[in-house]
């Protein structure tokens, strides 16, 4: 009788689930914002730190190794407590973390120490806003909560770097920082009001929920998701030297193709929750397609610059819209384990984009950007291939579908 009136009383949206999404969405906008604003001021950070711009790089892959690694281990320490203070402390020490350069100021070993942690409690924060997004809304709504999410990572994605370099101009990289800071103590505030309690269940210790997020089945799913990844990686970490050298596209002109990209990227994300609700298995495998034919299109009509700025588009929309699905499967076949599983998809992109960024590198050291390019819808049919073999894939019988209670009643 408690599961019915439950699954009744959140039987559709309510403001106080809009706003507690806003503020997830904010919340991940601003950590996003915080791990691209290095893209777009890196010449000033290496200049300042007096560091070669292949070390202040450095400063990025320290964030999304903190974010892989850290993410998961935070959840997991963290998984026995309710998600409301988890959430208000990953805030608070990714403020505190930001602050330290922007304030008191580091030299280049603490900063890269600093990207560590802001990087960890990001992958915490990813977590416990995918359990209290999901726990607010009807269970049939759950992609589209998680792509809300999503989306605020993906919209950063798009942003964080113009947004960078606009601000490193003005202010200074560290006056960037600066405002970083304020955006996150705003989120705080708004945090700290509007959040709802999600106390995690008994029963649903650290040990037991590690068993069922762990299991192979979720595994696989991850799996498609670091394919997936390396797939859009491999050719768009080299997108500058491609559209260069293949569709003689450079200069200013070159903003307009990663700004589209960014757009297609935070779009897909969106749209990409409803499609998760529908049938996410059946997501991962027409947004595995969707990427590789548009790597093919790139390969074989990228001279074009119209139908190069398409399959750019194509990578980035197809490829953010498995991301709602990802989440939505990897906490369906966790079952118990959902609320630590949920930190696992985002470390699964961050393998995946650290492969593709490699794989594109060896593969243009041994025969050019274009070869990067192929390279990419090869592994892009490793994806499809992976998608359609997990898409059949079900839950343990012992390990149904964990959901909180009515979190938006609290």
């Amino acid at each position: 009788m408690t599961t019915t009136r439950n699954t009744t009383s959140i039987s559709s949206p309510t403001p106080r689930s809009r706003t507690v999404l806003a503020v997830l969405f904010a919340g991940a906008f601003v950590m996003g914002c915080a791990e691209m604003l290095v893209v777009g001021m890196i010449d000033l950070i290496a200049e300042d730190l007096e560091v070669s711009v292949p070390d202040a790089g450095a400063l990025l892959t320290a964030n999304a190794l903190g974010l892989a690694v850290g993410g998961p281990l935070l959840t997991f320490a963290t998984t026995r407590f309710d998600r409301r203070p988890v959430l208000l402390a990953a805030t608070t020490a990714f403020v505190v973390a930001n602050a330290l350069p922007a304030l008191v100021g580091a030299d280049y070993g603490m900063f890269l120490v600093v990207r560590v942690v802001s990087g960890a409690v990001q992958g915490l924060f990813i977590a416990a806003a995918m359990v209290t997004a999901t726990t607010i809304v009807p269970a049939e709504r759950a992609g589209r909560a998680m792509a809300v999410v999503i989306a605020g990572f993906a919209t950063a994605s798009a942003s964080g770097v113009p947004l960078g370099t606009l601000l490193g101009q003005a202010v200074g990289w560290r006056g960037a920082f600066v405002v970083v800071v304020g955006a996150g103590l705003a989120v705080l505030i708004l945090a700290a009001v509007v959040l709802p309690g999600v106390p995690t269940p008994r029963g649903s210790g650290a040990v037991g929920q590690a068993r069922h997020a762990f299991a192979t089945r979720v595994l696989a799913v991850l799996g498609v998701g670091v394919l997936t990844f390396a797939a859009m990686l491999s050719a768009i970490t080299y997108l500058v030297p491609f559209l260069d050298r293949m569709t003689d596209v450079s200069g200013p002109a070159v903003s307009v193709y990663l700004l589209a990209y960014g757009v297609a990227t935070a779009v897909g994300s969106i749209v990409g929750g409803r499609f998760a609700d529908v049938d996410a298995a059946r997501s991962l495998v027409v947004g595995a397609i969707g990427v590789t034919l548009s790597l093919v299109a790139l390969v074989l009509l990228g001279s074009n610059p119209w139908l190069a700025a398409a399959a750019v588009v194509g990578v980035g929309l197809f490829g953010m819209a498995t991301g709602p699905s990802i989440q939505h499967r990897v906490v369906s076949l966790a079952g118990r384990g959902a609320p630590l599983a949920s930190s696992l998809p985002a470390s699964a992109v961050n393998v995946g984009i650290a492969i593709g960024a490699f794989a594109g590198g060896v593969a243009i050291d041994a025969a050019g950007v274009g070869l990067a390019v192929v390279t990419a819808a090869v592994i892009g049919v490793l994806a499809i291939t992976a998608a359609w073999a997990t898409s059949a894939l079900k839950p343990a019988a012992e390990a149904s579908v964990l959901r909180f209670g009515n979190a938006g009643s609290t």
